[in-house]
């Protein structure tokens, strides 16, 4: 579905960034992104090193994420 199809739905366009930022952060397993998976065996990383590094760092995004969100695409319809 496209955002054109949500937004027609009335979905609000800061919904749909939050969706999109949520489906992007996946810093947390070597599986998440293939860069993460093109490094991880060849940098001789651990699984418990994503998860270490990984979860604080989707815990900041997330964090600014809601801050600035509602800032840039206000809560109206």
């Amino acid at each position: 579905m496209g955002v054109s199809a949500w937004l027609s739905l009335g979905v609000v366009l800061c919904c749909i960034i939050a969706v999109m930022m949520g489906a992007s952060a996946s810093f947390a397993t070597p599986i998440g992104y293939q860069t993460n998976l093109m490094v991880y065996g060849p940098g001789g990383y651990r699984f418990g090193d994503y998860l270490r590094i990984g979860v604080p760092l989707n815990l900041v995004v997330g964090i600014i994420t809601v801050l600035i969100i509602p800032m840039v695409w206000p809560f109206k319809p």
